[in-house]
């Protein structure tokens, strides 16, 4: 059974909302649902940066790789 889904009102400022709107489009996924898999995917970093983890982006053609400081 889901939990039960509660509401909430949330103010972005106009380059916010056309960032949430491309990546709803590009992932062909509602606002709701890119909402719902960022809160996740920044629960995953946070928890991982907790416990002492770091962060990394590379580029697979070159192999360079950039850490990710979170504040």
């Amino acid at each position: 059974m889901n939990p039960p889904k509660r509401t909430m009102t949330l103010n972005l400022t106009d380059p916010e909302m056309e960032a949430l709107d491309d990546l709803s489009t590009r992932k062909d996924m509602s606002k709701t649902a890119v909402i719902r898999q960022a809160l996740r995917l920044y629960q995953m970093v946070d928890s991982r940066v907790r416990e002492g983890h770091k962060l990394f982006f590379e580029n697979d053609i070159s192999k360079e790789k950039a850490e990710l400081m979170l504040l």
